[in-house]
């Protein structure tokens, strides 16, 4: 029998970015759980992933922190194809939070 799994909205914040990155690390979330290959750092990236969403969630993450914890993520995830898109979606949320570019 399954179970249903209660989720809680992800946007609703004032700060677009935010509920963009949100989305944005669910989604990662969600693939990574579904993966079903395993890889020596897959705890690395699922904490790491909780940690942006806690940043997330407070509504004022730091960037040097948003950032580190992007690089923890695609270190660990490594060269694993399936999540690349995710991954990507991960990062273009956290540039978000960066200065513009030139």
């Amino acid at each position: 029998m399954l179970r249903r799994v209660e989720q809680r909205p992800v946007t609703g914040s004032a700060d677009p970015r935010v509920a963009g990155l949100r989305i944005a690390v669910a989604r990662l979330r969600r693939e990574l759980a579904g993966y079903p290959g395993e890889f020596p750092d897959r705890a690395v990236a699922e904490d790491e992933l909780a940690a942006l969403d806690a940043m997330a969630v407070s509504g004022a993450p730091e960037v040097p922190r948003l950032r580190r914890s992007l690089l923890l993520i695609a270190g660990s995830i490594g060269s694993v194809s399936a999540l690349s898109v995710a991954v990507k979606g991960v990062r273009e949320a956290v540039d978000l939070f960066g200065e513009p570019r030139r």
